[in-house]
């Protein structure tokens, strides 16, 4: 099948591509992410993207960068915990839409997106999403878990030296997964602490053992110090005798 894969970064398209690929479908990659905040962050990932592609040989194409359009349409929903899948869910359309747009304008017969690799993504919104965009205007979803493959293609991403981007994407998802980078740091120093105070009593124990060995070799030593002294003594006293 003549493909358009939507593309999120570089890392995110490893394993897919491969798969892909080895499955026989001619692949073009769509790098259509108008939730990409800031524009220097956009751009990183775009020069990431473009730098494996080439390797490999793959045409990539390049929506319009029109992050008002991404605000408008998944920004309205703001920092609200609660509003997040939704949130996610109307950058997923925006995002798919036009992929599958292009896709149909220009002689493609399905699509397809790398954004099933991420196990934070909502997996079940992105499948609704992308069988929606593609029924909209007449070509074939191509949809795949690729969760399994995350492992792997954070692997091969390390290995070949890629840019590896530590939030999705958009502004909202750059605070929150610091935020949470934040909570996971101070749950690690809590454990720990509780750990160290678990383990108090018995490295109180140990010290105490260390201390009782200590003493006791230094009261044998200085017994055998006296006992020595002693011997000294007699043999002088012999010898003046």
């Amino acid at each position: 099948m003549k493909l358009l894969l939507h593309a999120c970064c570089g890392p995110c398209s490893l394993e897919p591509l491969r798969l892909l690929l080895e499955a026989g479908h001619q692949i073009t990659i769509a790098y259509m992410n108008s939730n990409i905040h800031p524009a220097s962050e956009y751009d990183h990932r775009l020069r990431t993207m473009l730098d494996f592609a080439q390797s490999q040989g793959i045409e990539v194409v390049e929506g319009p960068y029109e992050p008002q359009a991404w605000a408008n349409a998944a920004g309205v929903f703001g920092t609200d915990p609660d509003a997040r899948p939704d949130r996610c869910r109307a950058c997923y359309r925006l995002r798919l839409e036009e992929a599958a747009s292009y896709a149909a304008a220009n002689g493609f017969e399905g699509l397809a997106t790398t954004l099933t690799v991420s196990p934070y993504q909502y997996i079940e919104t992105i499948h609704e999403e992308l069988e929606a965009a593609c029924r909209k205007v007449g070509i074939s979803p191509v949809f795949q878990d690729f969760r399994e493959q995350y492992p792997e293609a954070t692997r091969r991403s390390k290995a070949l030296g890629m840019y590896r981007q530590n939030y999705c994407g958009c502004a909202f998802s750059k605070v929150e997964a610091a935020e949470e980078r934040e909570q996971r740091k101070a749950e690690r120093a809590a454990a720990k602490a509780k750990r160290e105070e678990e383990r108090a009593p018995q490295r109180a124990a140990e010290a105490a053992a260390r201390a009782a060995r200590k003493a006791e070799k230094e009261a044998y030593n200085e017994k055998q110090r006296r006992k020595h002294e002693t011997l000294r003594k007699m043999r002088e006293q012999n010898h003046e005798n």
